[in-house]
């Protein structure tokens, strides 16, 4: 049987002048059938559950920097470029075959960041003690977690004090010969330096990098939560385009990232809202969340959806999709696909720092043909840089448009109304938001992920898609 997380058509309501950010209105309410083939986790990995759950807010960068964007098309084309240095990245990542090095729950809100290299999305975190603020990427997809560091050979710009590690009591240097040095050793970045201490070093596929000293630090998440011993990077020599953010947090599925170090004091588990997004402003009210445990990571209800590990890259959570419809009908495509081959090639990664999702050719053409012919008396726009897709609402109230649905192996399936399909790039302009994928790899991205309690049981080898969007 098929879970239907959303209906099958839905109204786009344009409010004119566009002055606020669009609503979206269903037709009909859609009903919650919570209906799966699917094993969910077992009960043994729910023992941690707890009465604290302190909970991190998700930034959107342009909320942390305060951007002013001259026009909402500035904006949409800043994020294209950044989207396009992500996905370039990942796919530099899984053919060079080099992944990243790799008590209570924890949250905390989440915003989102908009600039190439700086991933989309920050959390504020306490580093050292007494506690030095900082705001921090999440990133689906690595391990490692680093901050700026003083003394600076080189660092770039950021709105808070560079972390100073002779100011904390709790800091300690990580020596060269020690089991969470010889983790980073698959990465290729863990080294001796100076008096036997671990080095490490972290490029990315825009041209940024960060290199430092490992060491043992406490991190204080919201509501005061504090969590001592994380191995984090020290980073003297940074260089990139993290504006806003001091480092990075990996949430990937490796030793290294926050979940793999909370280990059973988080249970293997996170979950994330990203908050529904509108380009170019800077208001936080769409404020996502980001916990760190399974107190709200295994909501009762939520369908789970296999994960499929790739030796070759095994930072990354890749999901087996098996299908795509529009509107109720699904496409005729080969569930190869989207297959992850033996060899590490193709397959699909849900990723917090890609925007846009990325299909295989044939597929992103058969998708985009389908939803082009569902709409097919509405004017359309020329294209605007990534998106060929795009229609002129300008002169509408309201229009009718099909939803885009994900089926899952084994039988479930997300379905996506407008918000999760559509941005609008200009006064009016609207754009369908996939995109062809430059490599094998398909990408779920962010724009399709917002509004949705997404919970990544990675002990338990499952990501659930909860039912309630937030």
């Amino acid at each position: 049987m098929q879970l239907l997380l959303l209906g099958f058509v839905c109204t786009l309501m344009l409010l004119i002048p566009h002055a606020s950010p669009v609503r979206f209105l269903y037709m009909n309410p859609p009903s919650h059938n919570f209906t799966s083939t699917t094993k969910t986790p077992s009960s043994s990995s729910s023992a941690h559950h707890g009465s604290r759950n302190p909970s991190l807010a998700l930034l959107h960068r342009d909320v942390v920097t305060g951007v002013k964007h001259p026009s909402r098309r500035h904006a949409v084309l800043d994020l294209v470029a950044r989207d396009k240095a992500r996905a370039e990245y990942l796919a530099r990542r899984l053919s060079l075959s080099l992944p990243e090095e790799e008590a209570e729950d924890l949250g905390s809100e989440v915003v989102s960041g908009l600039n190439d290299g700086s991933g989309e999305y920050y959390v504020r975190v306490g580093v050292g003690s007494p506690p030095t603020e900082q705001y921090l990427v999440i990133d689906s997809g690595s391990d490692v977690i680093w901050v700026q560091c003083r003394p600076c050979e080189q660092c770039f710009a950021q709105p808070d004090p560079v972390f100073d590690p002779s100011a904390s009591s709790s800091f300690s240097a990580v020596s060269c010969d020690s089991t969470i040095c010889r983790n980073l050793l698959p990465a290729g970045s863990g080294s001796c330096g100076d008096a036997g201490s671990c080095r490490y070093e972290v490029s990315y596929g825009d041209g940024s990098y960060t290199g430092g000293v490992l060491a043992l630090e406490t991190l204080t998440f919201g509501g005061g939560a504090a969590v001592r011993g994380v191995a984090i990077g020290c980073g003297h020599r940074n260089h990139g385009l993290f504006v806003g953010a001091a480092g990075l947090l990996g949430l990937g599925w490796g030793p290294m990232s926050i979940v793999g170090q909370l280990g059973a004091a988080a249970g293997g588990a996170f979950s994330y809202c990203l908050g529904t997004r509108d380009p170019g402003s800077s208001s936080s009210s769409n404020a996502g969340s980001l916990v760190l445990g399974r107190t709200e990571a295994v909501p009762e209800g939520a369908v789970w959806v296999p994960l499929v590990r790739n030796p070759q890259a095994p930072s990354f959570y890749y999901v087996g999709l098996a299908g795509i419809g529009v509107g109720d009908q699904r496409l005729p495509l080969q569930e190869a696909l989207f297959r992850l081959a033996d060899d590490g090639a193709g397959g699909v990664v849900m990723d917090t720092g890609t925007a846009v999702t990325r299909l295989p050719g044939d597929a992103y053409a058969a998708l985009r043909d389908a939803f082009a012919n569902a709409v097919a008396g509405l004017p359309r726009a020329p294209p605007v840089s990534l998106f060929d897709t795009c229609y002129d609402l300008s002169a509408y109230t309201s229009v009718r448009v099909p939803t885009v649905s994900f089926y899952f192996e084994e039988g479930a399936a997300l379905t996506l109304p407008a918000r999760n399909l559509l941005v609008e790039v200009d006064g009016g302009v609207y754009c369908l938001a996939f995109a062809p994928s430059s490599s094998g790899m398909s990408i779920l991205g962010n724009i399709q992920q917002q509004g949705i309690q997404i919970t990544v049981d990675s002990a338990n080898g499952f990501v659930g898609f909860g039912p309630n969007t937030c």
